[in-house]
C-alpha cells in the first residue's frame, strides 16, 4: 500500500492509462478526479461493501 501527501491539482498515474487528480479538500473530504479508460471498473469502497452485505443477506 502506498500513502501519499499531495497538493491541489497534483496528479498520480496508475499504470499508463489511469490518472487521479487531487482537486482539493475540506475537513475530512478529499475531492478527486479519475480519468481512466471506459473498460476500467471504478467503484467506491462504500458501494462495494453495501453490495456485499446485500449479497450475504440474500444467501442466508
Amino acid at each position: 500500500m502506498l500513502r501519499l501527501s499531495v497538493q491541489r491539482n497534483e496528479f498520480i498515474m496508475v499504470g499508463k492509462d489511469v490518472k487521479i487528480t487531487f482537486l482539493g479538500g475540506i475537513n475530512n473530504q478529499a475531492h478527486i478526479m479519475i480519468d481512466a479508460p471506459q473498460e476500467v471498473n471504478i467503484a467506491r469502497g462504500r458501494a462495494i461493501e453495501k453490495r456485499q452485505k446485500e449479497m450475504t443477506k440474500r444467501n442466508d
